[in-house]
């Protein structure tokens, strides 16, 4: 599925190959957009409804703890699993874990290293 859907007022783009969160934001922006911001529960349970394992855009890198979005703003609505953010060995990026872990809780901490599919934005 390497196409753009429309989902609300914005288009989404779901990767069909994997990359690091850094190389996902390139290619994003390349293609007009950027990683996507969860802004509503709408667009939360529609990224879950992917049932895909995916970068989000968000990060904690250029200060730990302190989480931001792409474009800068502060994190205010929060989907993190249990246990989430745990910053085990680095993890300054945000993914979605889809199935088996297929609920609104669904954010996880990941080394932004590490290659996941990817939704953009625009």
């Amino acid at each position: 599925m390497d196409e753009w859907m429309e989902s609300g007022t914005s288009l989404y783009y779901l990767s069909a190959t994997e990359k690091t969160w850094s190389e996902s934001r390139q290619d994003c922006r390349e293609k007009g957009a950027d990683l996507v911001i969860i802004n509503t529960k709408e667009e939360q349970e529609f990224l879950t409804s992917l049932k895909a394992n995916v970068w989000i855009g968000l990060t904690d890198s250029v200060t730990e703890g302190n989480w931001n979005w792409v474009d800068g703003k502060p994190l205010t609505t929060e989907y993190w699993m249990a246990g989430e953010p745990n910053n085990v060995k680095e993890e300054d990026c945000v993914e979605i874990l889809g199935p088996p872990k297929n609920d609104e809780k669904n954010w996880n901490d990941r080394s932004c290293d590490y290659k996941r599919k990817y939704v953009c934005e625009k």
